[in-house]
């Protein structure tokens, strides 16, 4: 199963009626160029799990950065990174 059907199904399997209405995914550009992702995981089985900060600046065109603060898995990476950061957060969630 490629990243984007895995999300997807992560995405559904956290749908209950109403987790839906308040939380969600967000892929959106950065103007660095770059990407960011939120990933909502407030009243997911995620909540609570512990990560470690990814923190990776090679320069500016060699970058990603990944944390969990606020209720969110929050990333962002250079152009290359979206794949890589998608990836991260399966693996965190699946562990």
């Amino acid at each position: 199963m490629d990243l984007l059907q895995w999300l997807e199904n992560w995405y559904f399997s956290m749908c209950d009626g109403g987790w839906e209405h308040l939380y969600g995914v967000k892929i959106d550009t950065l103007d660095n160029p770059g990407w960011m992702v939120l990933i909502d995981i407030a009243d997911t089985p995620l909540e609570e799990k512990k990560f470690k900060v990814i923190s990776r600046y090679t320069d500016d065109n060699d970058w990603i950065h990944c944390q969990v603060r606020d209720g969110k898995f929050d990333a962002g990476g250079d152009p290359s990174k979206l794949m890589e950061i998608l990836k991260i957060f399966k693996e965190w969630a699946e562990a």
